[in-house]
């Protein structure tokens, strides 16, 4: 409170209850009165504001502030949501009305209020953080030109149509998530343009991502999920509202929109099919013709349940220059994510748009914070898996008596069996071979997605009766198979199901080394190679990284002089002295916490260039999903 209200006496002053008020700390709710000022001589008063209670760190719900809530308890309703994402909000409620019982005092908490309350909260902070030009969607080591964008649908973030309704504005419309008729006016236009039939996997399998004619779903639910892009380091980049189901028009919505980032590769689980029909629609839409100049990458643990040929020909540990990017990032980034999506299905649009948002920028924020120490992590990792590496070729090549030529060779033979076409003389074996390939493609595609498509035990349930249904029809196409081939070609419905399946009609007749022989020596000179690349990768982020922060900090620090020039001010800002005052002083403070990062980067990357063995532990954020990936 002021020390002085009037110019007379201290001592005619008097503190009177006012208004009476909630105000909701972390303790819970405090049925308390505002304090009203009064000089009994000139009779003038003083009574609280907005702006006086705002200094005071707390947060009015609104102008009149009937109710008011600590920025402690929003801080950590903020920490709670990150650390348990699936945390609702009527339970972090009924957990402040139990500390509000448990001090013997009474009264609840409003919901709709303290949610509204929350937002408009963040909302300020992001305007703030607007105002000094930061960037939650960039991410530095990936700045000016990024390696690598991986993009996929996350369909457990419906949400249902008979949730809360409300005609109110998301505060982050259009921040993270693209807006709804932006998007359906694209889709609208691609499919316009280009026809479309469902299409059925290269690799085998009819792939759910493939029903590209799929209409606006008619079900309990309004959107069907999120189509997000991360970058390689997981970093969320964009997303946007699913109706259709995970057609590829909503990748390419995506890969459009992040096209002037000058992305080397688009890695996507089903890239194989997807680039074919990005070719198509390239030829009738000529403005998305530069979306080709990016190379296509399929993602490397999905890459298991396609076919083998299509492993090796689209596969992500196999394309030169990528390093040991996986494409896998934003399933890591939905280990997290998918989490919320317990209770944002139940939220109303604007609600669940800006909770999803709010996450995310979270996310985004942890992850830059930790982002040295995670480079410095990939480099040391990358050092070591390489020595690893070179040693295990070099064993092979002494059991298996061959020269590095040799072994060059094999690799050249894989590569050319991959790009060439196989021929059936028999059109009915050909047909029970296609067969076999689809089925063995389709049981591994959805055992691979059993927990990622579906969040409840019945869908899961209705997935594995699929699979036992399609594996009993296995059974009988393997039977019918074998008495059609000689012995040497049979196979066993065990051995077709395993990880890496060779189809004999796949084989090479003719050569001395067979091709099982040669895809090893290939898998670990690919391996090698990427080890290498991986290397010369990082340590271009590390300087990338570095320019950034050097950057942002000359960036802070002309800003702070901008505003300490007094004819500048309200040409620049538009703001009143004190707040000219607090923006300089909010400056000044990023500038410091700039700093501090730079010199625990020079740290961490001088430490691990010199190769020094460094413990990261300490720095491990617990949402860094690079620390939970094995050396290999």
């Amino acid at each position: 409170m002021p020390e002085k209200i009037c110019t007379c006496s201290p001592g005619t002053l008097s503190v009177n209850p006012g208004k009476v008020v909630a105000v909701v700390t972390i303790n819970g709710r405090y049925d308390l009165s505002m304090p009203e000022m009064k000089c009994e001589a000139c009779k003038a008063t003083w009574s609280a504001g907005v702006d006086d209670l705002v200094r005071n760190d707390y947060w009015p719900a609104t102008l009149h502030f009937s109710t008011v809530y600590s920025t402690d308890v929003l801080h950590s309703y903020e920490e709670l949501k990150m650390a348990a994402p699936g945390l609702s909000c009527q339970a972090f409620l009924r957990m402040l009305d139990q500390r509000t019982v448990r001090f013997s005092r009474t009264g609840k908490i409003t919901a709709d209020s303290f949610r509204k309350s929350f937002l408009e909260w963040e909302a300020v902070r992001f305007e703030v953080d607007k105002i000094c030009r930061e960037e939650p969607f960039v991410c530095p080591a990936c700045t000016p030109d990024m390696l690598a964008v991986s993009v996929d649908g996350n369909r457990k973030h419906y949400r249902f149509k008979n949730a809360a309704r409300s005609e109110e504005q998301a505060l982050f419309d259009g921040i993270f998530i693209a807006k709804d008729d932006e998007v359906e006016r694209f889709v609208d236009y691609i499919h316009s343009t280009t026809n479309h039939v469902s299409g059925r996997g290269v690799c085998g399998g009819e792939w759910s991502a493939a029903r590209e004619t799929s209409q606006r779903s008619r079900s309990k639910i309004d959107e069907e999920g999120l189509e997000l892009a991360v970058c390689r380091h997981g970093v969320f980049l964009s997303a946007l509202n699913m109706f259709r189901g995970e057609i590829y028009a909503y990748p390419l919505y995506l890969q459009n929109k992040l096209a002037n980032k000058q992305i080397t590769f688009f890695a996507m689980d089903v890239t194989c099919k997807y680039w074919p029909y990005l070719n198509k629609v390239a030829k009738s839409c000529p403005e998305l013709q530069h979306l080709l100049d990016m190379k296509p990458f399929l993602s490397v643990f999905h890459a298991k349940a396609h076919d083998f040929k299509c492993e090796v020909k689209w596969s992500g540990a196999y394309q030169q220059g990528a390093g040991l990017t996986l494409g896998e990032e934003v399933e890591q980034c939905n280990a997290f994510l998918s989490r919320i999506a317990v209770t944002t299905k139940h939220m109303s649009k604007a609600g669940r748009t800006d909770m999803l948002t709010l996450m995310v920028m979270r996310w985004n924020q942890q992850k830059l914070n930790n982002l040295a120490a995670s480079l410095a992590r990939r480099y040391q990792k990358a050092t070591k898996g390489l020595e690893s590496r070179l040693q295990d070729l070099e064993v092979m090549r002494v059991q298996l008596a061959v020269t590095q030529v040799e072994v060059e060779g094999w690799v050249t033979d894989v590569k050319e069996w991959a790009e060439a076409t196989t021929s059936q003389k028999n059109a009915d074996l050909d047909a029970v071979t296609s067969r076999l390939e689809v089925l063995v493609a389709s049981i591994k595609r959805r055992s691979q997605r059993l927990y990622k498509d579906t969040d409840g035990s019945k869908g899961r349930a209705r997935m594995r009766r699929k699979i036992r249904e399609e594996k009993a029809i296995l059974g009988s196409v393997v039977d019918k198979y074998n008495s059609m081939v000689p012995d040497a070609e049979r196979i066993t419905f065990d051995s077709i199901l395993s990880e890496e399946t060779v189809w004999p009609w796949q084989l090479s007749h003719g050569d001395n080394v067979d091709l099982k022989t040669k895809r090893k020596a290939f898998d670990v000179v690919m391996a090698i190679r990427r080890l290498e690349e991986e290397r010369k990768i990082v340590i271009a982020e590390m300087a990338k990284h570095w320019k950034s922060l050097s950057t942002r900090a000359d960036t802070l620090k002309e800003m702070s002089c901008r505003l300490s020039s007094e004819p500048l001010q309200s040409e620049l800002w538009g703001l009143n002295e004190e707040g000219i005052k607090g923006l300089r002083s909010l400056t000044l403070k990023k500038k410091q916490a700039v700093t501090t990062m730079m010199k625990h980067a020079r740290d961490c990357y001088a430490q691990v260039l010199r190769g020094t063995s460094m413990d990261f532990q300490r720095d491990w954020d617990g949402y860094d999903s690079d620390s939970e990936m094995s050396d290999e």
